[in-house]
């Protein structure tokens, strides 16, 4: 399979930098890194995403699921994670590519197919298959167009759908048609998620996650919980703490100032939480990453 993925890395690390590279196609990202000593939060959006080379753990609940050049992964929303990357075996770097899914050009492929009567439940909102040759060869060709980005408005669209049509006939074409309808639970839930994005520094509203929803209390703690592994507050809990990582490592805002600004009304709650989660004190964890990014590019 390595071998096979050569001229993808190729192409990849030709267009992208460390880190998160967002590419001239619409959607498509490349991800470069190296291994981490542990695992860390993340969100993951909907999205497919294909490893090149290396390998990444994902936790979710109580499963830990790994995947590498071999798997590719579907995540149905946007999730908060805890990942782990792994080097490939020889010790080089991490790269991945990502396709951020859009459910509206999902339901016009699935339209074109046969049609499938597919459960209510989608269950567990991320699933990892078997990689296949149909769709290394369409990922490629896709890549390679960043090599003639006067091609990438013609045909980038044209390569897409291609690579959806592959995925829906594959085994997670029953959790891609759910991101294609809205009416169902997983576009309910969708609502619901987007809505505590969009809310994510103010208080929690169950009544107006049902609003936004369209379901009841019992229906909407039992399908968030099955889908995303956290209780719609323990999911908001998860968006306010990696904002306000993100937000120390991108300025000199105190962690009092922080905590407020996604919406805790107490800096020693605030503090407490940031702790449990990220393993060190808002101060110290940043100091910590800085560290880390800094000897890295001395390397």
């Amino acid at each position: 399979m390595t071998d096979e993925l050569q001229p993808h890395i190729a192409l990849a690390l030709r267009h992208a930098r460390p880190g998160m590279t967002v590419t001239s196609i619409p959607r498509l990202e490349i991800g470069v890194g190296q291994a981490t000593s542990g695992t860390s939060p993340c969100l993951y959006r909907s999205m497919i995403c294909f490893i090149l080379q290396g390998a990444k753990d994902v936790a979710i609940q109580d499963n830990l699921l790994r995947y590498d050049c071999a798997q590719y992964l579907v995540s149905a929303l946007d999730l908060p994670l805890s990942g782990q990357i792994h080097n490939a075996e020889d010790g080089r770097p991490y790269v991945a590519v990502s396709l951020v899914l859009d459910p509206a050009l999902l339901a016009e492929v699935a339209s074109t197919m046969p049609p499938v009567r597919d459960p209510d439940a989608p269950g567990i909102g991320i699933a990892i298959n078997p990689m296949t040759p149909p769709l290394r060869d369409t990922l490629l060709r896709l890549l390679a167009l960043l090599d003639t980005p006067g091609d990438i408005p013609v045909l980038a669209p044209m390569a897409e759908r291609e690579l959806l049509y592959r995925l829906l006939q594959g085994p997670q074409g029953r959790l891609l048609r759910h991101i294609a309808r809205p009416e169902g639970a997983l576009g309910r839930i969708r609502r619901a998620v987007e809505w505590i994005r969009d809310h994510h520094n103010t208080r929690l509203r169950i009544e107006a996650l049902c609003d936004a929803s369209g379901m009841s209390r019992a229906s909407l703690h039992r399908h968030f919980v099955a889908l995303t592994g956290l209780s719609p507050i323990q999911y908001q809990k998860q968006l306010r703490l990696q904002e306000a990582r993100q937000l120390l490592l991108s300025g000199d805002r105190t962690a009092s100032d922080v905590a407020f600004a996604v919406g805790y009304e107490s800096s020693s709650q605030f503090s407490r939480e940031y702790l449990r989660q990220f393993g060190a004190p808002p101060v110290r964890d940043v100091q910590q990453i800085r560290r880390s990014i800094g000897s890295a590019a001395m390397n």
